[in-house]
């Protein structure tokens, strides 16, 4: 098969959603509504936490910062589906899809980072609650939120110059909503083995090692509380660690789902599903859940 060079990629296109056209304006004002209640939901929580003196805590500064972070996660893919199923115009440039791709893997893996953060903070508040304001100090805090963003950055910086560097083969059709950077590796013409093995190094720092920490810093809360048995200690428990764990749940479910459970048949619609599950509805769900605490 003869190769092209990656200059010459003037565009990619994107198939999108598998629906069928008279589904294509319903699912239009889903999609745009959803998308409105994302922006608007997280905006509010951010303003309330920057007015409220009484929400400026570490637990706060960490949700401000991730209500930030589902906004910018939701605005790389959303309203470039929502211009395709509008305009029916679903190309894409190359250095556009390359960005889409560097800012889709940043805030990917931020949010994992911030929610680890999080867990941390419901770590410290339980299990060591006397030394609480010493651990989860102002500067404690700033590190971790500049850790997160530093490896973020990393990990999304070399994952787009490795991609970069890729020849891509005579089609450039992208069978997804956004350019996936698994979906752009199958186009490519050029040894992607290197790609792989960073994908998988890199998925382990940024998405496994985060979840193990979180696990562990649950396991130690739950060891917590069985050893003070008592209703209002589990109810507390329940209070403090509540939202943040129906977040895990959430954003590692359809990350779980879709990398590590057996594929079907149908492998790109599951693909598609879970990304959507994690780029539109778990970053809108986000503000009704901390809402309701």
């Amino acid at each position: 098969m003869r190769r092209e060079n990656q200059s010459n990629v003037s565009e990619f296109l994107l198939l999108g959603l598998p629906i069928r056209p008279e589904q294509q304006s319903m699912f239009f004002a889903l999609f745009i509504g959803m998308y409105l209640t994302t922006v608007l939901g997280n905006l509010l929580i951010i303003l309330l936490i920057r007015l409220d003196p009484r929400l400026h805590t570490p637990m706060y500064f960490f949700l401000s910062h991730l209500a930030f972070t589902d906004v910018s996660f939701s605005s790389v893919t959303v309203p470039k589906m929502l211009m395709n199923m509008h305009t029916k115009y679903k190309s894409i440039p190359y250095a556009g899809c390359i960005s889409q791709t560097y800012f889709f893997i940043f805030c990917a893996d931020l949010d994992s980072f911030l929610i680890t953060s999080m867990a941390y903070d419901r770590y410290v508040a339980i299990c060591h609650p006397l030394h609480y304001t010493i651990i989860m100090s102002q500067s404690i805090c700033i590190m971790l939120l500049a850790g997160s963003w530093l490896i973020a950055c990393a990990c999304a910086l070399l994952h787009t110059l490795l991609l970069a560097r890729l020849s891509f083969c005579a089609d450039y059709t992208i069978p997804h909503f956004f350019c996936d950077l698994a979906a752009l590796l199958k186009l490519s013409c050029s040894d992607t083995s290197l790609n792989q093995l960073v994908i998988f190094t890199a998925g382990l720092t940024a998405v496994m090692l985060p979840f193990l920490c979180i696990v562990v810093s649950y396991g130690h809360i739950g060891a917590t509380i069985l050893r003070v048995p008592s209703t209002k200690g589990i109810c507390k428990a329940l209070s403090t660690c509540g939202s943040h764990l129906s977040v895990v749940t959430l954003y590692y479910g359809a990350i779980i789902g879709l990398y590590f459970l057996p594929s079907s048949n149908n492998t790109n619609n599951k693909n598609i599903i879970a990304s959507l599950m994690y780029t539109v509805v778990t970053p809108m769900l986000n503000p009704f859940i901390y809402s309701l605490r």
